[in-house]
């Protein structure tokens, strides 16, 4: 099955939307403010490694959507945005790390599911 761009472009900015909720909630919980200079502080990390992530996936013809897919996303997001914070000298707790790979895993997991679920149910399995 041949994909065009905008499938591909609507996956990662699912993906993406979920990075700024997961950060605009970390920001907020920490009393940090939601200011756009915060947000890009924050965010430029981890939205580096979802392009890495989806640049390496696309390079051997996958198509994102599959829980092996979503699961390489989410580490590869965590351990480059973790490796990109901590030459910065942004914050790398251990329970940051925590959360930050229950919270990316469980939502970028969490519509590949559902649209797994979805698919096969239009197609009448």
């Amino acid at each position: 099955m041949v994909e065009s761009l905008g499938v591909r472009q609507l996956r990662v900015a699912i993906d993406m939307a979920f990075i700024l909720l997961f950060v605009s909630l970390g920001r907020s919980a920490h009393d940090h403010g939601v200011t756009v200079a915060g947000m890009a502080s924050t965010t430029w990390p981890f939205a580096v490694g979802l392009g890495v992530a989806w640049l390496a996936l696309l390079s051997v013809h996958r198509t994102g959507v599959t829980l092996t897919d979503g699961s390489f996303i989410v580490v590869v997001i965590v351990v480059v945005g973790m490796a990109l914070r901590a030459l910065t000298g942004q914050g790398i707790a251990l329970a940051f790390i925590f959360v930050a790979s229950a919270f990316l895993g469980l939502f970028l997991l969490g519509w590949r599911l559902l649209y797994q679920a979805f698919s096969r149910s239009a197609m009448g399995d």
